[in-house]
């Protein structure tokens, strides 16, 4: 958010992880990470990482350590679920850990997100539903089984 023209990341540069994300694929991830190119200082994040399941993890600290000695200067971001901090790989970067704190209040982080997610043409695009022609919406509530 400090850079409000800079464009969000894009999809080589987060993996969004779930218990069924292959081994392969945090493979090819750690891959673009860590080995140098001329892609530029991108900033890549794996979300959720506490959700891969153990083999999955244990493989991708395997590679982290064998390839993390081709680029000293590697940017790379591993969110967590707090609850499940003690799962492998969250455990196995424990002494890396940082608690993030949001910087931003949450209606600066809202108005820099319409900004990236607005749509240009609306007129053609499922974005016309929602509020401001932003392309993407959250939905949540307090109850499970509310139908959202």
């Amino acid at each position: 958010m400090n850079s409000p023209e800079q464009p969000l990341p894009t999809f080589d540069e987060v993996l969004l992880c779930t218990p069924q994300t292959s081994a392969e694929q945090v493979e090819l991830f750690l891959h673009r990470c860590l080995i140098p190119c001329s892609g530029g200082a991108k900033i890549y994040t794996m979300l959720y990482a506490d959700e891969l399941s153990y083999d999955v993890s244990r493989r991708a600290e395997e590679l982290f350590q064998r390839l993390q000695c081709y680029n000293s200067s590697y940017r790379l971001i591993i969110l967590c679920n707090c609850e499940r901090e003690n799962s492998y790989l969250p455990s196995a970067f424990s002494h890396c850990k940082v608690h993030m704190i949001p910087q931003r209040s949450q209606a600066e982080m809202q108005q820099y997100l319409q900004h990236h997610f607005r749509v240009a043409e609306p007129s053609s695009s499922a974005a016309a539903v929602f509020k401001e022609h932003v392309c993407v919406g959250i939905v949540s509530s307090k109850r499970a089984g509310m139908g959202k």
